[in-house]
């Protein structure tokens, strides 16, 4: 994937093929403290070291982590993640800003720290074209002895650890909730006439229209009331469809159903374009 010097600390930066699944699900195998970094081809697992160094950006020969390898209005190397030994930040070396969760822009030139948790960043050059960096930081090691996992919780409301969908289903939901998977700021679920025009730039074949994309999110909801309180109005007398689509964005999104990876299913994959 690269080439480039690590820095002191080389020897605990391994690589993470294309296939690793997305890091809002959960961290592969590392060391405590550990951050880990994917792209759409791939990313790293680094060990925590004093002044350890990790580029991303379109240079993918002289980066450790390739993002927006086609798009020239990426830099070459965008971005540093950097470890002191203890935390990890990000700095912008690229030009154009990066957005944080929350709609936070990081300007170039500018550094911040990365908290103990998931972290995606995007970098948009231009209108609908964005780039994603998934960003985790493991926990620090604790001390004492390491404790015995603990034993899988009961769910007796039958709750599935993520929930079905059809290909059509996510690509709708995706469609919908593109602002919660790019952790914008107080996200909405777009409308209906939104979600069907872009469906149907990407589908002209499939006869998209706001009802049909009504009727598929709608089925999406009956099939999870059965489990999930304030997807329907016989839960939520009175409520409008956006309030029940929000209420299903948000399960979708905390249990991992949907993820920001998602995003390329709309045909501007956010990390290559």
């Amino acid at each position: 994937m690269t080439q480039v010097e690590t820095g002191r600390g080389a020897g605990s930066v391994r690589e993470l093929p294309p296939d690793t699944a997305s890091l809002a699900r959960g961290l592969p195998e590392c060391e405590p403290g550990s951050l880990v970094a994917l792209g759409a081809h791939g990313g790293v697992a680094a060990a925590p070291a004093a002044g350890l160094d990790l580029l991303f950006g379109r240079d993918e020969p002289g980066v450790h982590i390739a993002v927006g390898e086609d798009d020239p209005r990426v830099s070459r190397r965008h971005g540093l993640l950097h470890c002191d030994g203890q935390r990890w930040t990000i700095r912008n070396t690229g030009v154009v800003p990066i957005r944080l969760p929350g709609s936070q822009l990081l300007p170039s030139g500018h550094e911040q720290p990365l908290p103990v948790s998931y972290t995606p960043v995007f970098i948009r050059t231009g209108p609908g074209r964005e780039h994603l960096l998934e960003i985790r930081v493991a926990s620090p090691a604790e001390p004492g002895p390491p404790a015995p996992p603990p034993a899988p919780p009961a769910d007796p409301a039958g709750r599935p650890a993520t929930w079905e969908l059809t290909a059509r289903e996510r690509l709708v939901l995706v469609a919908l909730g593109q602002r919660y998977l790019r952790h914008e700021a107080n996200p909405q679920p777009r409308t209906w006439n939104q979600v069907a025009e872009q469906l149907a730039e990407l589908q002209p074949d499939q006869r998209w229209t706001p009802g049909a994309a009504e009727d598929t999110v709608r089925e999406v909801r009956a099939r999870l009331a059965r489990t999930v309180a304030g997807l329907t109005r016989d839960q939520l007398a009175g409520q409008d469809d956006d309030t029940l689509n929000h209420n299903l964005l948000v399960e979708l999104l905390v249990d991992t159903t949907v993820v920001p990876p998602d995003l390329r299913l709309l045909g501007n994959p956010p990390g290559t374009g």
